[in-house]
């Protein structure tokens, strides 16, 4: 089972290509350390389908070379003529898995670090790899005969493992060589397998220990996947707890009477869950792969207390008998209509009483309209959970039957309950896992409430909340402990000593404001956060971001800029400048944008160094901020750029200033001085987002040698902080304000606005954009010039600013900010 279906809405596509000469160099060292001298070189995948490809597109993407290899392509009819491609089935996979939205790869060009073939001529290669990887249909007979062959070709102590969602790993391992058995485990990942970072390493009883290590340690720091080791048993763990949930889904359907738009509004992001919720997940995954799941436990797991609830409905029965499938057959618990006369798009979904698609319904609960506002989970979760409508009755007896269930599967599944968090976490896309919501909840009151409402816990949690235990997880010194059900104490989580998660850092808060906290997290560094809708950036942040910078600079080494959200920063607070805009207070909009300017600029000339940690979203003003920090240690999985031309103005926070400096620095002899500056007005005026770190150096985002990628998201501020540290031991400087910075004038301007009049004529742009585009390429020439000059870097920000005050005087410019306001979109206009 996995979840993908939010990344579209996330992410955009652009194909632009980068050297990858930086990759995880400073890492590798790390790994081999911990990994007993084993290194991966080169893998092979054996299998190109959807997994096995993605797979080997995400090695690539991490910077080992891999063999993909798959079935010969069939031989064409006797007597025709057309050429033979006998790697055809591989690359056309390849191929496939290359163009598919969102991509699986970082940056296009890692396509070079992938050679195809087929099982025939090709298999002897392995020898050449340190881990096969094999990912062929899930067929014990197939998968048996692929490892005869890998036993034939694979080099003594090659690592071999499988990816299966189901068939258990000691039935494959049998009748091998103790060399292979030593060294052979399942390797379950997760897809699309870049995005989704659940990793489960499942291992036999013959596995030797220091290959199990190694692989948790290798998905961790260099595929950065949360690796989860599992037990061999149905399902495994994710979706032996994820496919429960569900089924107990279905079952709170028939019994409170709900509707498929109700569920979806219930089980999503409300409850800090994806926007795919219940329903949507089943037609993405596959209804009849949701099926074949459920049907698999309801086998094998005779003991499972809960087991009928595996049981599958009627009315799903109907539906794969009808070969409503979800998104592989076009329709499933939704289905896309035809447009409206007026050209909207129309999906209806499914009516479980009459099998009958309807037009969707708004659905509508009291508790959940006064939950919405909230943006702390925790606190939005608790008011569910108590809420006395019928959203409330659902809240209870789903999580009922969820601690219920998930309380049993201790030892079953997993000695250590954490595991089963961080499965639903990293492979469901939960915010927090289940364990952890029943911590928030308060276990000892929800014990007794279960009890009421006829549902059991396993004895060990009854004995730990008798022993005066009451949570499952706590924090001490900055790390997270939790309850050992065989020593009945608290101890650390292991191989997650050295992440820095700072919600563990409560009892190190030494500053706060409505908006922003300020912790010491050890070693002479300061880490600041903001809990603000989607991270955005108003007037306490910026206070928060000059205070964490003032007492750095007194008594600490240096500040990480960070959080633990969903998103770093999507910008600057719209709605402030939106309001301010429409009321004509333009002195007060003036002042806001010289409080922006002048904190990035600390940033930028603190006298101690300061590191930005970005992940997720990091756009507009979280972007600039990241382009004025000492250093950046970005997740892979951040979507940075400048997007303020979608919302009718410029970036007004330096980031026009930056990218003008920057492009002058970067003038190369031989090479036409206005190039650079072309390349970053376009990158602006386009509003391009980098859909990954990798691509935030080729936009010139970030600069190359200077600001890093940390592929595990989990270790970007551990490393933010490492870096202020080395920063400050190697004898911090303090930066000097740049007064020489070169701008074109009339020479670089005149070629920009003949561009900008193309891109109208063309269509490609409107008048809107147009007038947009020209004030951008005003400011980045320095404006109307007649000769190059040197300028300082408050002579662009001030040109900057007033650029940006006027377009907020503009109509158009006010109807996008609404838009953006109202949906989340601007409008085209």
């Amino acid at each position: 089972m996995h979840d993908y279906d939010a990344l579209n809405e996330r992410l955009v596509v652009i194909k632009v290509h980068i050297s990858r000469a930086f990759y995880v160099r400073a890492l590798r060292p790390v790994l081999i350390a911990k990994a007993m001298k084993r290194t991966i070189k080169k893998v092979a995948v054996l299998g190109s389908g959807v997994m096995g490809s993605r797979i080997a597109c995400h090695f690539a993407g991490v910077g080992i070379p891999v063999l993909l290899l798959d079935m010969p392509a069939p031989l064409p009819p006797e007597g025709q003529s057309t050429s033979y491609d006998k790697n055809k089935l591989v690359n056309e996979a390849l191929q496939a898995a290359l163009k598919s939205n969102p991509s699986p790869v970082y940056t296009r060009d890692v396509v070079k670090k992938i050679t195809t073939g087929n099982f025939d001529d090709n298999m002897k290669d392995i020898a050449t790899c340190d881990w096969v990887i094999e990912v062929v249909v899930e067929r014990l007979d197939v998968k048996r005969a692929i490892f005869d062959q890998v036993e034939q070709y694979r080099k003594p102590q090659t690592l071999i493992t499988t990816n299966t969602s189901g068939i258990p790993i000691h039935l494959m391992a049998e009748g091998r060589s103790d060399d292979f058995r030593k060294h052979f485990c399942g390797t379950h990942f997760f897809n699309p397998p870049r995005y989704l970072r659940l990793l489960e390493i499942i291992p036999t009883a013959d596995t030797d220990p220091e290959v199990v290590q190694f692989l948790m340690d290798f998905g961790d720091v260099i595929l950065g996947k949360t690796t989860v080791l599992c037990k061999d048993t149905p399902a495994f763990i994710a979706n032996r707890i994820g496919v429960f949930s569900i089924m107990s889904v279905f079952s709170l359907v028939d019994k409170l009477g709900l509707t498929i738009d109700e569920v979806e509004l219930l089980t999503g992001p409300i409850i800090g869950r994806p926007k795919s919720a219940t329903f949507r997940t089943a037609d993405v995954v596959g209804i009849d792969t949701l099926v074949k799941v459920a049907n698999g436990i309801y086998e094998n797991c005779p003991s499972d207390e809960a087991r009928e609830l595996f049981k599958i409905p009627e009315w799903l029965h109907s539906i794969v008998a009808n070969n409503w499938l979800g998104d592989k057959t076009g329709q499933g618990f939704f289905k896309k209509m035809p447009p409206t006369q007026e050209g909207e798009k129309q999906i209806y979904s499914l009516d479980l009483k009459t099998l009958e698609y309807k037009p969707r319904v708004k659905a509508k609960f009291a508790s959940v309209d006064a939950a919405k506002p909230v943006e702390d989970l925790s606190v939005r979760l608790k008011m569910l959970f108590q809420s006395p409508d019928k959203a409330g009755e659902f809240y209870r007896h789903f999580h009922y039957g969820l601690f219920s269930y998930i309380s049993h599967r201790i030892p079953e599944i997993s000695e250590e309950f954490y595991r089963i968090d961080d499965a639903l976490k990293a492979g469901f896309g939960w915010e927090i896992g289940a364990f952890e919501t029943w911590d928030l909840l308060g276990p000892e009151k929800v014990v007794a409430d279960m009890k009421d409402a006829g549902y059991a816990v396993a004895p060990w949690v009854e004995a730990m909340i008798a022993a005066g235990h009451k949570t499952f997880y706590k924090s001490e010194q900055g790390k997270t402990l939790f309850y050992d059900v065989a020593t009945a104490k608290y101890i650390p989580i292991s191989g997650k000593e050295t992440l820095i998660l700072l919600k563990n850092y409560a009892d190190k808060l030494i500053w706060k404001n409505n908006s922003c906290k300020l912790y010491d997290i050890g070693d002479d560094v300061l880490a600041l956060q903001w809990n603000t809708k989607m991270g955005t950036i108003g007037g306490d942040v910026l206070s928060g971001i000059q205070t964490a910078i003032d007492k750095a600079e007194k008594d600490y080494k240096g500040l990480v800029i960070a959080n633990d959200g969903t998103n770093f920063s999507a910008g600057a607070n719209v709605g402030m400048i939106f309001m301010l805009a429409v009321e004509q207070e333009f002195d007060e909009l003036d002042f806001a944008i010289r409080s922006f300017q002048n904190t990035m600029m600390r940033v930028r000339y603190s006298s101690v160094p300061v590191v930005v940690a970005p992940h997720g979203l990091a756009l507009g003003g979280g972007c600039e901020l990241s382009m004025h920090a000492d250093k950046v240690c970005a997740a892979a999985e951040t979507y940075t750029g400048l997007v303020e031309l979608g919302v009718g103005v410029i970036p007004g926070g330096g980031g026009t200033k930056e990218f003008v400096l920057r492009a002058a620095d970067d003038v190369q002899p031989g090479v036409p001085e206005n190039i650079p500056l072309q390349n970053r007005f376009i990158t602006i005026a386009t509003a391009k987002v980098a859909t990954s770190a990798f691509e935030a150096y080729q936009l010139g985002i970030y600069r190359s040698g200077q600001d890093e990628v940390v592929i595990n998201q989990d270790r970007r501020i551990t490393e933010a902080k490492n870096r202020v540290i080395s920063l400050y031991d190697a004898g911090y400087v303090q930066p000097v304000p740049r007064n020489d910075i070169k701008v074109l004038g009339r020479s670089a301007l005149g070629a920009l606005l003949a561009g900008i009049h193309a891109m109208q004529r063309g269509n490609y742009a409107t008048e809107h954009d147009a007038k947009v585009a020209r004030k951008l390429a005003y400011v980045m020439c320095g404006g109307d010039l007649s000769e190059p000059t040197l300028v300082s870097e408050q002579y662009l920000l001030d040109l900057e600013r007033e650029a940006f005050l006027s377009l907020c005087g503009e109509r158009k410019t006010l109807e996008r900010l609404q838009s953006v306001i109202k949906t989340g979109k601007p409008i085209r206009n």
